[in-house]
């Protein structure tokens, strides 16, 4: 299926539409304020591990990442201090991927690492789906690097691509080359492990 939502105004048929497919274990493409992004309800443990196999994730070595709505219930799936609380309100929503200790919440196969990405992306199509599925999403750039920068930017392709691999591709307009700037916040010395498209605000 493929879905066009204006990020200005949401159209909110379409958004339940999406969420509706989220709710039944779907995996979705969806832009963000940086790449689009390949996501499933992340409390759906067996569409997170579709997503794994889909992009070759490595789950016991890789970090998995989850986009919230905002900060308000953010320590129920990342043990947050109130250091980091401070940086991820003056930064966030943005193109940002905090790496924090996993919480309590989150399905097991969140803790193989023991640590998760926390977005909040400045974008209102993938926050209005979010708010409206009342969990958070997980979520992997489709962005390759060796891939032609169209197939991971424009919607019409991305779809072309994964329109057989995916239930839902939204088309949000032309996404960006540049992904998120990851800041690791395991401890209080926070430290930039990948510069990205994010400003970094202390």
């Amino acid at each position: 299926m493929f879905i066009k939502i204006y990020p200005q105004n949401p159209n909110q048929k379409e958004i339940n539409k999406v969420v509706n497919i989220l709710r039944e274990g779907g995996v979705v493409i969806y832009p963000t304020d940086t790449v689009y992004a390949m996501g499933c309800d992340a409390m759906n443990v067996r569409s997170v591990e579709r997503i794994c196999q889909l992009k070759g994730i490595d789950r016991r070595k890789s970090n998995l990442s989850i986009i919230c709505y905002d900060l308000s219930n953010i320590s129920e799936y990342a043990k947050v201090s109130n250091a980091v609380f401070k940086l991820m309100r003056k930064n966030l929503p943005g193109p940002f991927t905090f790496i924090l200790p996993t919480g309590s919440e989150l399905p097991k196969i969140y803790k193989n690492k023991k640590e998760v990405g926390i977005r909040v992306p400045n974008n209102n199509i993938i926050r209005q789906l979010v708010n409206e599925l009342g969990n958070p999403i997980m979520t992997t750039s489709v962005r390759d690097h060796d891939e032609v920068a169209e197939y991971t930017t424009d919607p019409e392709l991305i779809y072309e691509k994964y329109g057989d691999l995916v239930e839902v591709v939204i088309d949000g307009g032309y996404g960006s080359t540049e992904p998120s700037t990851v800041i690791d916040c395991t401890t209080d010395d926070f430290e930039i492990i990948r510069q990205g498209k994010g400003v970094f605000i202390l």
